[in-house]
């Protein structure tokens, strides 16, 4: 049988989706079903259990795949990026009308009517998708209730710099498999980043490593040197990504400072090195 990645691959050894048949093997492959993220952010974990890691999150209007509902727990393929995990069932949905619009601001609240004095019940993140049904008095209505119609922007309407995004999360908290301003890891950072410009990017590191941009020439391109780099470069290491701001600084979620921040890519470099005995493995520019 193929070697697939698991981490992108619905396949356990009980159970797998239909069109995986003749490439992994299950005791049963079944056809998913479409659904849809209801709440603001849904936590996509290793394991159907409140305890168990998470690996990335799902953004409110995020299409999924439902292979199995078991005691609670969804077992699913993200659509956007292709991750499969355990999602609560509480999360999900039937699919509402595709989306028109998405959250342009790193978090918008979500109100019973449209009166900002009301408690809010929910929040959406910054690339949340929504399908609106009307606009009045300022408020967009959509199936969950009301939001501020400024907060979004139309489907198609895309951002000119990716980096621009990105600095918007300067100071939001690190979060192992976050995605959120609420939240949010180095590969997070990047993938919203570039989602918000159209351009699609894997969830992980390594993943991003291989398809995105294209490596600079070989002096450059592993940190030897620091000179010619410009606003947009992505710089790796092995399990860490981070986003240059011009020639010199670099952004980036991290567990040193535990937010997302920005130093010279030099300082950041000299003591990743210092700590863990990692390189820059490659720097890509798109």
């Amino acid at each position: 049988m193929k070697c697939l990645d698991p981490r992108l691959t619905p396949a356990r050894p009980d159970l797998a989706a239909a069109h995986l048949r003749g490439h992994v093997e299950a005791d049963l492959y079944v056809e998913g079903r479409l659904m849809q993220v209801t709440t603001g952010l849904a936590d996509l974990r290793q394991a159907p259990s409140h305890e168990a890691a998470i690996d990335t999150q799902a953004l409110h209007g995020e299409a999924v795949t439902l292979y199995e509902n078991e005691e609670g727990w969804g077992w699913v393929q993200l659509a956007r990026d292709g991750y499969v995990g355990y999602i609560a069932m509480t999360a999900l949905g039937e699919g509402p009308p595709a989306p028109t619009h998405h959250v342009k601001v790193n978090r918008t609240f979500v109100y019973p009517r449209p009166d900002v004095k009301l408690p809010a019940f929910d929040a959406l993140p910054l690339g949340a998708a929504v399908s609106v049904s009307s606009t009045a008095g300022g408020f967009a209505r959509i199936a969950a209730g009301f939001i501020f119609a400024d907060h979004l922007a139309l489907v198609g309407e895309l951002e000119k710099d990716f980096v621009d995004v990105a600095e918007r999360l300067l100071h939001a908290p690190y979060l192992w498999g976050g995605k959120s301003s609420l939240g949010v890891d180095c590969s997070g950072l990047v993938q919203i980043s570039l989602g918000a410009a159209g351009i699609d990017a894997p969830r992980d590191t390594d993943l991003q490593e291989r398809a995105l941009g294209r490596m600079l020439e070989p002096e450059l391109a592993h940190g030897e040197t620091l000179e010619g780099l410009r606003r947009g470069d992505i710089v790796f290491w092995r399990g860490h990504v981070g986003v240059m701001r011009d020639d010199a600084l670099l952004l980036h979620a991290n567990a040193h400072h535990m937010l997302v921040s920005s130093e010279p890519l030099a300082c950041a470099r000299d003591r990743i090195l210092a700590k863990t005995g990692a390189t820059i493995t490659a720097i890509k520019r798109l």
